[in-house]
């Protein structure tokens, strides 16, 4: 492999690269904002989301419809992206609790919080 080649083969692994990251950016941006709330998670985690959800939604679809095969940088590649992103987000704030509370009895939670300079306790 000559160097013009290997300049060649690194430019479009580059490019792919930035591809990804700028589409799975989109995705899980998309998935945030459709479920509404508090979401975890920063950018790195949107980002992952959003990559996750892609590879999901059409290897699902993949598999629903043989002979179809989907490519993540289209508008119906963007479209079960978004789905396999919010699956992805809706999954994860159910199985950290989000919605349901374990246990008999409802314990209150002491939530610190910060107005101006002081703190104080929650229900303050």
């Amino acid at each position: 492999m000559t160097s013009v080649e290997f300049g060649q083969h690194f430019q479009q692994w580059g490019e792919l690269l930035l591809l990804w990251v700028g589409f799975g950016t989109l995705v899980g941006l998309m998935a945030k904002a459709i479920m509404p709330g508090r979401d975890p998670g920063g950018s790195l985690a949107t980002l992952l989301m959003g990559i996750g959800g892609a590879v999901i939604g059409c290897g699902v679809l993949t598999y629903c419809y043989e002979g179809v095969k989907v490519s993540p940088i289209s508008p119906a590649g963007f479209c079960v992206a978004t789905a396999g992103a919010f699956m992805i987000l809706f999954f994860y704030r159910l199985l950290a609790g989000y919605w349901f509370i374990e246990g008999d009895e409802i314990t209150r939670r002491s939530v610190r919080r910060r107005r101006g300079r002081r703190w104080y306790e929650a229900g303050e």
